[in-house]
């Protein structure tokens, strides 16, 4: 028989009620396996090359796939066809792609793969078809091997095989994944070029697929370099398209911190005929929760269970994330409960981090204490969340005892994430001595943000004098990071030394460093809207300038007096308290009070740590207009209600 033939016939046949062999067909396990391939002995069967066929495709490419075993019944093999050398090179190509398998690791080099690609050229018995070369170049990629990789490229120009549509694709994903993107282009462009027309279009199902696959390939190879324009480029200009063009773009843009473009990809795939699926979830809902964009979140997890998508542990731990950064953490608490499987450790994660950050320190502890009942193992993640925890809530003992456990019990090596959450948390409590002595004393580089947290500290109990030291080590460590110019600004400012905020300021002006602009983002309709700090570019910006206007009024009324000591500048007050009402946050409730009706909960997002003035003026917002307004900073949620946060103004 015709190798090429019997390829596509017996991988018909491997699916179909009316194979020659149903008993490998209905086989569940090894063991029944066993029986069958020793019968098959018995027989004399096993010497059919069909029969031998069916065997090794079981062990090789099954769900109970045992590559080992495969490794040896194919050595007993006489004279392998081509689909058995294909099936065999195949499973070593992909023998680590799943952990589920029980092969032990010595079992599992897919570069085996190439080796016995080489082995069947040697031999000279079958010639390598169109189903060898996926496999082959797949071992390359995964191992690195971009020699060996030319070198099969160089026998598939000879075969005549390199316009294949699979063949070409995997050429062009080895180029990608070894960082040759101008060979993965030539590649690419000469094998999609005959379809610029589209009367040219490929009409046979496989053709198509193996053209979008290429597509595929090469976005992702752009994405992987970050460069998301030539891949939204490429994306435009596809003739054709699969989930998977759309899962890669929306991941790229949430990766490399474009949120609101990932947003965007993902509403325009809602509108197109091509549904999400799992993958889709899981790489949107990040972009979803660092916007803060709860209605979308929520319009996700409806998605999921209309249409019986699997909420596991990944993505159940992404949606738990979701509400908790969305700023609902009871629906995230109340997730994590209805999740049955709770053995894995980045579900409690997600959870123990969302109470943190909601400043739930004791509630984190308890989930802490019933994830060690259920004997799930502790990550290093998990500490973090209860470090923070007990940071945003002020509770020292339980934070050294948190940080010990981790290290005598837990047996891990604390990260510098551990040791930054134990300054926070001695810095906030005026242990400002100890909390430097820590960072001098640990066995780690210290970084930017370690020592900001102990600035940040110098700045809430007035230590000057330390402040300037910490200050003057990040300005020589970090000298164009405008965060330490701004908190020694902070410091001075706050004392009243304008002459030592002029100096910090010429300084920066000489070096050319910029402040991050405060930017807030508020969801309304299923629409986020952005907002800068004295913000007038949005549509509505009269009206928004308006009741920012009255809440300045009905402020003054209950007697409010702005907080001027953190302004940078050296004006009058007057001036400083108008600066204050068109911070980022304040224009985005204004906007919030405009867009939704009354008693309605106002959720927003804010790039910096809010203010000393926005965080009182919006307490009173809260009373006031009787509006429950959560607000996420870059430290924590304030859950502001009645007139007070749920911080307790420790933060």
């Amino acid at each position: 028989m015709n190798s090429t033939m019997y390829e596509t016939t017996t991988a018909t046949r491997a699916t179909h009620p009316s194979s020659l062999f149903p008993q490998i067909t209905r086989c569940k396990s090894i063991a029944q396996l066993n029986q069958i391939h020793a019968h098959f002995i018995k027989t004399g069967l096993v010497r059919d090359p069909l029969a031998a066929a069916e065997i090794l495709k079981f062990l090789s490419l099954s769900n109970h796939r045992d590559v080992n075993y495969a490794r040896k019944f194919f050595a007993q093999i006489r004279e392998p066809n081509c689909f058995s050398w294909n099936t065999v090179i195949r499973a070593f190509a992909e023998a680590d792609d799943d952990d589920s398998q029980n092969d032990s690791d010595c079992y599992k080099n897919p570069f085996e793969a190439f080796l016995y690609f080489c082995q069947m050229c040697s031999d000279g018995f079958v010639e390598p078809n169109r189903f060898t070369f996926p496999s082959v170049l797949k071992a390359c990629t995964k191992t690195a091997r971009l020699q060996e990789g030319k070198q099969v490229h160089g026998f598939v120009v000879k075969l005549g095989l390199d316009s294949d549509e699979f063949v070409a694709s995997n050429l062009v994903r080895m180029y990608v994944m070894c960082g040759l993107m101008e060979d993965a282009y030539v590649l690419f462009m000469k094998n999609v070029s005959e379809y610029d027309n589209p009367s040219k279009l490929p009409r046979d199902k496989r053709t198509q697929e193996g053209n979008v696959v290429l597509w595929n390939v090469m976005i992702d190879g752009y994405v992987r370099l970050g460069d998301l324009k030539a891949s939204r480029e490429l994306f435009d200009n596809m003739p054709q398209r699969s989930v998977v063009s759309w899962n890669v773009m929306i991941s790229g843009y949430a990766q490399n911190g474009q949120f609101k473009e990932a947003i965007e990809m993902f509403h325009d795939m809602q509108m197109g005929d091509i549904p999400p699926n799992y993958v889709t979830l899981v790489s949107v809902l990040p972009a979803i929760s660092r916007l803060g964009a709860l209605e979308l979140g929520k319009w996700v997890h409806l998605y999921a269970e209309k249409n019986e998508i699997e909420i596991n542990d990944v993505l159940g731990s992404a949606l738990i994330d979701m509400y908790s950064k969305c700023g609902n953490i009871e629906k995230a608490v109340q997730l994590f409960e209805r999740i049955h499987n709770k053995k894995n450790v980045i579900t409690w994660s997600a959870v123990i981090g969302g109470l943190a950050m909601h400043g739930r320190a004791n509630d984190a502890l308890k989930y802490f204490r019933r994830m060690q009942q259920a004997s799930v193992t502790p990550s290093d993640v998990v500490y973090i969340g209860l470090l923070s925890a007990c940071s945003h809530a002020g509770l020292v003992e339980e934070g050294r005892s948190v940080f010990n456990h981790m290290f005598n019990f837990a047996g891990l090596e604390p990260r510098i994430e551990h040791y930054g959450c134990m300054v926070d948390l001695l810095g906030r409590a005026g242990l400002l001595e100890e909390a430097e002595q820590l960072i001098l004393n640990m066995p780690i580089q210290q970084d930017d943000v370690i020592w900001k947290a102990l600035l940040g500290a110098c700045k809430m109990h007035g230590n000057i004098e330390m402040g300037e030291r910490v200050a003057g080590i990040l300005m020589g460590l970090f000298p164009r990071d405008s965060g330490s110019y701004v908190a020694l600004s902070n410091i001075f400012a706050s004392r009243g030394n304008w002459e030592g905020v002029a100096e910090v300021r010429l300084k920066m002006k000489e070096m050319d460093i910029r402040k991050d602009p405060g930017c807030s983002w508020i969801e309304v309709d299923g629409v986020i809207h952005e907002f800068l700090v004295e913000d007038d570019s949005h549509p509505r910006a009269k009206e928004i300038h308006s009741m920012l206007e009255e809440i300045s009024n009905r402020l003054r009324s209950v007697g409010y007096r702005p907080n001027t000591t953190q302004l940078l500048l050296n004006m009058d007050e007057e001036d400083k308290e108008n600066a204050l009402h068109y911070h980022s946050e304040r224009i985005a409730i204004a906007f919030g009070l405009l867009s939704t009706s009354p008693q309605t909960p106002l959720r927003i997002v804010k790039n910096l740590r809010v203010c000393e003035d926005c965080h009182s003026s919006i307490k009173l917002i809260s009373e006031i207009y009787k509006r429950k307004i959560i607000v996420r900073d870059r430290k924590r949620f304030h859950h502001f209600e009645n007139g007070a946060c749920s911080c307790m103004d420790y933060w």
